[in-house]
């Protein structure tokens, strides 16, 4: 059972973030440290427009540098333990509307990783969330805008 402190992710997200990180907190941190060199060599910091935009990059940058070491720090990597047939984390399901034609395929991921251009649907937004522990041929029904929906579980791969 995963707590509220843990983020579910996959190898695949959790080598992203790593790399991300390295990265920032290497070229990146040392590409600032330079841009921030130069805009001192300029003079008067108070109407020194290069260096308040070096000090806000170094900003956003240590704050996405926090935001991922809490996050790899409490990341739960999730490995291809699924069962075939039953929607779970990983999971590749279509559903189709009740009453409808269009088919819409999904992947479950974490929600670090959700995506909806990309079809990947996090295991906690109401439309994951209740996709969770369905099979084949279930019907289910989630609360959206603009009201309950009912859609059916087309297949589970």
């Amino acid at each position: 059972m995963t707590t509220e402190l843990e983020t579910m992710v996959s190898q695949e997200k959790f080598d992203e973030m790593v790399k991300e990180l390295e990265n920032l907190k290497t070229v990146r941190r040392t590409e600032i440290a330079k841009n921030l060199e130069y805009a001192r060599s300029l003079g008067d910091l108070s109407e020194n427009a290069e260096y308040q935009e070096a000090r806000d990059l170094q900003a956003a940058t240590e704050e996405r540098i926090r935001k991922l070491e809490e996050l790899v720090k409490r990341a739960k990597i999730v490995t291809d333990g699924k069962k075939k047939d039953v929607v779970g984390f990983g999971s590749s399901v279509v559903i189709k509307k009740d009453g409808g034609s269009d088919m819409h395929e999904y992947m479950i991921v974490g929600s670090e990783e959700a995506d909806m251009r990309a079809h990947k649907l996090s295991h906690v937004s109401p439309l994951g969330a209740a996709l969770m522990g369905k099979k084949k041929g279930d019907s289910f029904t989630f609360e959206t805008p603009n009201g309950k929906q009912t859609y059916h579980v087309e297949k589970v791969a």
